[in-house]
């Protein structure tokens, strides 16, 4: 999955108009600790280099004079200014592009002798040339100079991809963290690493992709540089989440656990340097791509899709006795009555997309979040390696990382369901809990309810959608491990599901939801966007406040946004920044018994934060993917007779009823 910015930048200056700086080699190693350039310690980490794996990757510690990077550091904290972003793949905090610091006049030079000493030292000729030994990558640019500020505090993080964008030859990370305050692996923020499966297919054709656990995983030190040549496919690495502290107070004793770094690429050399060759950033763009395609590694995706055809009973206009009684097992009773439904599809008809809250009736509810809770109460015991968590328990792992990771399990083959849509009964249901380990509601409603006859017939009523086929799925977020990354899908519009059967609280939403639900439910979700909204200008908090202002961030909310049109420098997934206005159609907390439905076109992204180990426990979730016959063009649509969903704040809660007056009917 290629991404336009696998590593955040931003650029706050103007590009320099000034040569750029030539420092003769005895100065710059100076500026290294010394020592470092003895040919014994260059073949050192040349050997160590060679034999590391995952991939080949080197960590070089006290790369640095001492007494220079102290001095960076104290000029970063005194006059860098930081912008926090997030996006799908990323949450930090971000400076300038350091390539502009010659553009600065010089009062702000002045400010900034020690940044500029070490970035000119870092892009040496003496430098460059010690890394390349060591990798072997060949020649380096001294001139394309490509290192940002980045500042993790706690709960930002940065997922999984390969740095594999233009030009980029070796990737770097140079820790500035406190150097009077060790860091502690147990805070987080370590460069992990991802070993790489080599799939060969039935044609013969090789192909590569990261399997879902880290393999190599290097904390952050002072003046500790960790660097590896970018290799397209294979160069997949993350960077853990900065964990909160316990307290306040505890943050304060530790500094903060402020991750800062400098961080970069070195790229081949440019037009009119030594080693400069025409057309190979071209033909490294085009081998790198076709390498990332080699062996179509995508049909290795899991989970993959196994949509199941259904044929519509148009002639069908109420539900019968038995129709309801089965229904009833498990939906609220106000969703099954005649002008509920009614007003369900104007509300769906006029926004392509509706919320609604207590959909499950109480006592099937009642029954899901006591199991869920059991589940959570054990998360203990889930396996951390995923071949062996496969193994022992029903649930799966979507991979590769580079794409999703989460926990899920499929709606049962047609063939192992009963003919009736209610095929709880009999074996099939003995088989199911022996294989579980016990009685699992989670099963009922992917083997049950969703994909039975009943309930298709209730979803084409309630959306005037006609129904070609479904494909649902469980999942399960685990905290401090699991998102989805922003993706779209191709062809028609379709139907998406989304059932949050989140049993914990705290998620960002209203703790209504987890009682009875009533109308703040809506001004929640209302809230929630604007939340998502907020402008994050201003200087980066470094200490304590931090923790504050994300105490209540946990992830886990379900984002579907406008796809970027526009400039190819920018991420279309950017959700938070300090842009005043931003291209969210749906944001959506982890909730308990609250079923979405959108009428999705394939120019909308949809992805699932990464879930915070903050958070007090998993996110869970049904999610459904419903093909649907297209309608002909009428007045108001385009030419896929879709209307855009949200276009005017329409994410709201339909509000037709209020759930918590209703008895269930069980």
């Amino acid at each position: 999955m290629k991404r336009k910015a696998e590593e955040p930048h931003t650029v706050d200056q103007k590009p320099s108009k000034k040569k750029a700086r030539i420092t003769p080699n005895e100065d710059v190693q100076t500026r290294f600790r010394k020592g470092l350039f003895d040919k014994k310690v260059l073949e050192q980490y040349t050997r160590e280099y060679s034999e590391s794996s995952p991939y080949k990757h080197a960590v070089i510690h006290e790369l640095i004079n001492d007494k220079l990077l102290r001095a960076v550091r104290d000029e970063i904290k005194d006059n860098v200014s930081f912008t926090p972003k997030e996006t799908d793949i990323y949450k930090i905090h971000q400076s300038g592009d350091l390539a502009n610091l010659d553009g600065l006049g010089d009062e702000a030079l002045a400010k900034l002798p020690s940044l500029l000493a070490l970035r000119d030292a870092m892009y040496s000729q003496a430098f460059r040339d010690y890394v390349a030994h060591v990798t072997g990558c060949g020649p380096l640019s001294g001139r394309k100079t490509d290192m940002a500020i980045n500042v993790y505090t706690p709960g930002c993080y940065l997922l999984c991809h390969d740095d594999v964008i233009g030009s980029r030859k070796v990737s770097y990370i140079l820790y500035l963290t406190d150097p009077d305050i060790p860091w502690k692996p147990e805070w987080g923020g370590a460069l992990r690493l991802f070993p790489v499966k080599t799939i060969e297919g039935k044609d013969g054709q090789v192909a590569h992709t990261p399997v879902p656990d880290v393999s190599k995983v290097i904390p952050p030190a002072w003046n500790q540089l960790s660097f590896f040549a970018v290799q397209p496919g294979k160069s997949f690495h993350d960077v853990e989440e900065v964990y909160h502290a316990d307290s306040k107070a505890q943050l304060v004793r530790e500094g903060g656990r402020v991750r800062m770094a400098i961080s970069g690429w070195f790229h081949i050399p440019q037009i009119g340097e030594a080693g400069y060759v025409e057309g190979a950033e071209e033909r490294n763009a085009k081998n790198s791509g076709l390498m990332q395609l080699q062996g179509n590694p995508d049909q290795y995706d899991m989970p993959g899709p196994l949509p199941v055809p259904i044929k519509a009973k148009e002639e069908e206009k109420d539900f019968d006795e038995s129709d309801l009684e089965f229904l009833l097992r498990f939906m609220a009773p106000t969703y099954l009555t005649p002008d509920t439904i009614e007003q369900v599809s104007e509300h769906f008809g006029d926004s392509s997309s509706i919320t609604l809250p207590d959909l499950l009736g109480k006592k099937f509810a009642a029954r899901l979040r006591t199991y869920l809770l059991a589940q959570e109460k054990a998360s203990k015991d889930l396996p951390e390696d995923s071949t062996r968590l496969e193994k022992e328990t029903p649930w799966r792992v979507a991979k590769p990382p580079h794409k999703h990771r989460y926990l899920y399990m499929q709606s049962a083959p047609p063939k192992e369901k009963s003919k009736k849509g209610d095929g709880a009964k009999g074996k099939d249901k003995k088989e199911r809990e022996e294989s579980d380990g016990s009685d699992n509601p989670i099963r009922e409603l992917l083997d049950e309810f969703l994909p039975s006859p009943q309930f298709n017939h209730w979803l084409q009523m309630a959306t005037g959608c006609k129904i070609e086929s479904h494909d649902y799925l469980a999942r399960r977020f685990r905290r401090g491990k699991d998102y989805t990354l922003a993706t779209g899908h191709e062809g028609k519009p379709r139907l998406e599901l989304n059932l949050g059967i989140t049993p914990t609280r705290g998620w960002g939403d209203d703790d209504a939801e987890h009682d009875d639900a009533d109308e703040t439910e809506a001004a929640s979700a209302k809230a929630n966007k604007k939340k998502a909204k907020k402008d994050g200008k201003g200087k980066s908090k470094t200490n304590g406040e931090a923790e504050d202002e994300d105490a209540g961030e946990v992830g886990g909310h379900e984002v579907y946004m406008a796809g970027d049109e526009g400039d190819d420098n920018e991420d279309a997934a950017i959700y938070k920044s300090g842009a005043d206005e931003d291209n969210i159609l749906f944001f959506q907390a982890a909730a308990w018994n609250r079923m979405s439905l959108v009428l999705r076109d394939s120019g909308a992204l949809r992805f699932v934060k990464y879930v915070s180990r903050r958070a007090k426990g998993d996110r869970w979730d049904i999610s459904g993917t419903i093909e649907v016959e297209e309608e002909e063009d009428e007045e108001g649509e385009d030419g896929n007779g879709y209307i855009d969903p949200l276009a005017d704040d329409t994410e709201e809660e339909w509000k037709g009823f209020s759930p918590s007056e209703d008895s269930d009917s069980d």
